[in-house]
């Protein structure tokens, strides 16, 4: 099978192209059957030049040019260059465009939840009966209580209700 492609040649960073005829099997740099051009993308603007009639008679006798080759001679103006571009336009496929509203019924939208309020833990104050061998609950200090009753509620909290025995269901005494 013949392709129409581009041979590098040139100097290291200052690469120019050939535009030849070869066997699909052979080397890019390797043997070729026709030059019919040459392009140089290192000048601005970048130049192409070939000989069309060489180029249209190398196709009508089975040649394809490569995808580079096609494009470039289609920005150059060159008709019938699109069939051979197809590979080009299959890795640039778009993805497919919804509208709004499969959007919003596909994703629903999280709204932003509420911050969380957490319950204090009620502070239970008990009154010690006044004796002489222990100061009156008014004479202690209610920050030392306070401190006590909060150190005991978390760990009675701990304790899941389910190592309460189920038999025995409590009774609310109303």
């Amino acid at each position: 099978m013949l392709v129409i492609r581009l041979r590098r040649t040139g100097r290291k960073k200052q690469a120019t192209y050939n535009v030849v005829v070869a066997e699909k099997a052979n080397a890019v740099k390797g043997k070729f059957i026709e030059n019919l051009g040459s392009y140089n993308p290192t000048v601005n603007p970048k130049e192409l030049t070939y000989d069309l009639d060489r180029i249209k008679h190398w196709v009508s006798n089975g040649a394809q040019p490569s995808d580079t080759v096609a494009s470039l001679l289609k920005r150059d103006g060159v008709d019938g260059m699109e069939k051979f571009i197809d590979g080009r336009g299959k890795k640039r496929k778009k993805k497919k465009e919804v509208p709004e509203k499969e959007v919003k019924e596909a994703a629903p939208v999280k709204e932003e939840a509420a911050p969380v309020e957490t319950p204090e833990a009620p502070v239970k104050t008990v009154e010690a009966p006044a004796t002489p061998e222990a100061p009156a609950a008014e004479e202690t200090a209610p920050a030392e209580e306070a401190k006590e009753e909060v150190a005991k509620e978390p760990k009675e909290e701990e304790k899941p209700e389910e190592e309460t025995p189920a038999e025995e269901p409590k009774e609310e005494k109303a």
